[in-house]
């Protein structure tokens, strides 16, 4: 899927603003920014907590010059379940909060006039859809009579509305539907081997590759070619170099349809216990994240963006996990032009009741139809994300219960899918479950670990982290001889405490945990890196546990550092992107 630009030949509309909304069954419509969630936007609590559809609403013009071309609506995402209708015709639906979906609209518009866009969007949550949940009726002497909760076993809040931009965009009759593009190395030498899909007439194509500067490297006349680019400057972390494919396709030697994709020249494998981009061993240093603030929850917000890669690049951050969700483009985008490595992960959340007697992988729960609603989520976000150079691995799912004996089957299915969908990135499953115990981590290329001594186990004993850390690590090595990334790890800080000695939730106690666990690493040869849960503080649902929301942030919601992040930014600042221990 081709993210929407303009071009000489393409025009975009993005109805970014402000929509009309309300709840399913409400008769007035209320104002309603979009993109953002629409939980924390109005003063009503039964609006934050809803569950069920609402509908958005927005009336646009489209100019007459649009009658000629081919005219499509996308939409960023919505969660979870959303329709599209057009001038009151259903265009299309999409499952999965997270990824965007798009349809052709130009029979169904009035141009020169306006036109009625209306989409509802769902959030209930259910066992076949990712991340899964359950809505429960209540009927018991304490509670109102058929009292609904949503259960979710995930820990950040269910934001819900229409979370990225609503665009129409233009192409000609035929145009250019895809890209798909890999890279390789021969000596100093860049190969870029692309593939362009057409739709419609089959014309002539150029294809121009340039550089930064604009200067033309390297071109084509075949839809599916390699290009060779002599001396090439290499996409890599902290070192970022970008080029430009340019596709032009012509019809009588006429300009029918352009694109331009910026790529970037890069390899990235396995080599024992080393990831290497570009041949050389690359250690992980950064966070789990979540796409989460103040009052727009989960929206796309381009301040809070900048901020966030301004704040990775300050601590000396090079990657990050897009826990638990695919993140923006818009994100990615950033991350290709930062130079920010990125572990780019499946919806796949909240499938673990932690209790062995207490099945998750059964008929009813996850089952084949969360397989196959999982296997389409894999295919729409290797679709939408093959060609960022940033996106270094895929991570098929988190914290799931693995020890149970029918996840094997199921992830197994999952990973070979997603190596054949994309045979140039690794693969990892980040896990919760035992070394002993996991039944799928023998069919991923990477290990990735979350581990939380001294604060859900053995709460508030920070000598206990390097005797467990190490063995258990050990261990993982051990059974699978794969390298491994500690890709959580943290503690709930509250900005403001303090203790000496540390204790728990207090600045100094973070400090001291981080301190503690990272030292472990370094005498590790096989760790490949370390994502500390996590990078800001984020909203959950409401519970006991939970002091509004997760504070295990090295940032607070309003991205200030905590004591801990000025240790952790002269720790990376010492540890070179390259490193082999």
């Amino acid at each position: 899927m081709l993210y929407p630009i303009e071009t000489e030949t393409r025009e975009v509309k993005d109805l970014s603003g402000i929509w009309d909304f309300k709840r399913d069954g409400e008769d007035s419509f209320i104002l309603m920014p979009v993109p953002a969630s629409y939980n924390d936007i109005t003063q009503d609590i039964t609006l934050r907590d809803y569950v069920g559809k609402v509908w958005y609403r927005k009336r646009t013009f489209i100019p007459i010059s649009w009658k000629e071309k081919r005219v499509f609506l996308r939409i960023g995402s919505a969660a979870h379940f959303s329709e599209v209708y057009v001038n009151n015709v259903k265009v299309m639906e999409h499952k999965g909060g997270f990824l965007p979906f798009e349809g052709e609209i130009s029979s169904l518009l009035k141009y020169g006039g306006e036109n009625e866009i209306l989409i509802s969007v769902d959030n209930t949550l259910s066992w076949d859809i990712l991340p899964p949940g359950e809505l429960k009726i209540i009927n018991d002497e304490m509670h109102p009579k058929e009292y609904k909760v949503l259960e979710y076993y995930f820990d950040f809040f269910n934001y819900s509305g229409i979370h990225r931009p609503v665009l129409l965009y233009t192409t000609p009759m035929t145009y250019i539907k895809d890209i798909k593009v890999e890279t390789d190395i021969k000596g100093k030498d860049g190969l870029v081997e692309y593939k362009v899909s057409l739709e419609g007439e089959i014309g002539n194509i150029i294809v121009n590759l340039r550089d930064e500067n604009g200067n033309l490297v390297a071109s084509s006349n075949s839809f599916n070619g390699m290009l060779e680019v002599k001396n090439a400057n290499l996409w890599e972390p902290g070192n970022p170099h970008l080029y430009t494919l340019e596709v032009k396709i012509f019809l009588d030697k006429k300009l029918i349809d352009c694109y331009r994709l910026d790529i970037g020249i890069r390899t990235i494998r396995i080599d024992g216990k080393r990831f290497l981009i570009n041949n050389k061993p690359f250690y992980f240093k950064g966070f789990g994240k979540h796409e989460d603030s103040d009052i727009r929850g989960k929206g796309l917000d381009h301040v809070i963006n900048i901020k966030d890669f301004n704040l990775l690049k300050w601590i000396g951050a090079n990657s990050f996990r897009t826990s638990h969700y695919p993140y923006s483009d818009e994100v990615l985008f950033l991350a290709d032009k930062y130079g920010i490595a990125v572990i780019e992960e499946a919806p796949a959340v909240g499938m673990n009741l932690w209790n062995p007697e207490n099945k998750v992988f059964r008929k009813g729960r996850v089952d084949e139809r969360t397989l196959e609603h999982h296997l389409q989520v894999m295919k729409e976000m290797i679709d939408r994300d093959k060609n960022h150079p940033s996106v270094v691995m895929w991570s098929v799912a988190n914290e799931a219960a693995t020890f149970e004996e029918e996840s094997e089957e199921y992830f197994k299915k999952i990973i070979e899918e997603t190596k054949k969908l994309d045979p140039t990135r690794p693969v990892t499953i980040v896990e919760s479950t035992s070394y002993k115990d996991t039944k799928v981590s023998k069919y991923v290329d990477v290990i990735c670990v979350n581990r939380y001594y001294s604060w859900y186990t053995d709460s508030g004993n920070l000598d206990i982290i390097e005797y467990q850390l190490e063995k258990e690590l050990k261990d993982w090595y051990d059974k699978f001889g794969k390298p491994i990334i500690l890709s959580e790890f943290g503690a709930d800080t509250i900005t403001g405490f303090h203790s000496d000695p540390p204790l728990m939730f207090t600045e100094e106690y973070q400090w001291e945990m981080l301190r503690r666990f990272m030292e472990t690493l370094d005498r590790l040869d096989f760790v490949i890196g370390e994502h500390i849960w996590n990078f800001a503080d984020f909203m959950t649902k409401q519970e006991v546990r939970r002091v509004l929301g997760n504070r295990k942030g090295v940032f607070t919601r309003q991205r200030q550092p905590k004591m801990a992040a000025h240790f952790v930014k002269e720790r990376w600042k010492k540890i070179p992107d390259f490193w082999e221990k």
